[in-house]
């Protein structure tokens, strides 16, 4: 099952398999479960990526997942809320096509979204950001959650760079939710998620106090969006 982007009409099952790609298919190495390649298709930059669990399920099984309808396949909930996002002018990465193969009582499924050119990965250069930069996905973080926008995953590596632009990917699990009604709570559960993915990553006590002054700029600049 193919569900795709109106802007992308030639999309066939064969671009969800990266063996197709050949060498025009190289992995991402920032993030992730080894589980997302970066594709040269020619007029468009793809990424794709096959949905894959992590911790002790993987152990058991690792690409299956149980059907519970079509709204609820992984890939087809993540398409449907990206294209939402995008038509709303958030900073997202155009959803390009989903796919889903269901045997029995569990599927496997992939999704392919539009590369960002020259996006790079905020865990990969949080170091040496400006405070302003830190400012501003301070405020575009704010932009989602004032849209009633949950991300389900919001780690460093989840957000992307283009000079001082930033953009959230991988909204896998995330949800829009009617009417802006988005809880405290739960703005404050992706503010810690963020900061603690950055944490994981530091290798000194230097660079703790980095992320504490830097952190401060990106939370102050959250707050005081008008």
């Amino acid at each position: 099952m193919i569900l795709t982007n109106p802007a992308f009409p030639n999309v066939t099952e064969a671009w969800f398999d990266p063996d197709y790609w050949g060498a025009q298919a190289r992995p991402v190495d920032a993030g992730g479960r080894g589980s997302a390649w970066f594709v040269d298709a020619g007029e468009h930059g793809l990424v794709l990526r096959q949905y894959r669990r992590g911790g002790f399920v993987a152990k058991i099984s690792e690409k299956q997942y149980l059907f519970t309808g079509y709204k609820r396949v992984r890939s087809i909930a993540e398409f449907e809320l990206l294209k939402e996002l995008y038509d709303l002018d958030l900073p997202v990465p155009q959803p390009v096509a989903a796919w889903y193969e269901r045997k029995g009582p569990v599927y496997q499924a992939s999704i392919i979204v539009e590369r960002i050119p020259g996006a790079v990965t905020f865990g990969s250069v949080w170091r040496d950001l400006p405070e302003e930069t830190w400012a501003e996905i301070g405020r575009v973080i704010r932009q989602f959650h004032d849209a009633g926008v949950f991300h389900a995953d919001l780690n460093c590596f989840n957000i992307l760079l283009v000079g001082e632009t930033a953009y959230l990917i991988d909204f896998d699990r995330g949800y829009l939710l009617r009417w802006n009604d988005m809880k405290d709570n739960l703005k404050e559960v992706s503010l810690q998620r963020l900061y603690r993915s950055l944490k994981k990553n530091l290798c000194n006590s230097e660079e703790f106090a980095l992320l504490e002054k830097q952190w401060a700029a990106l939370v102050s600049a959250y707050q005081t969006v008008p």
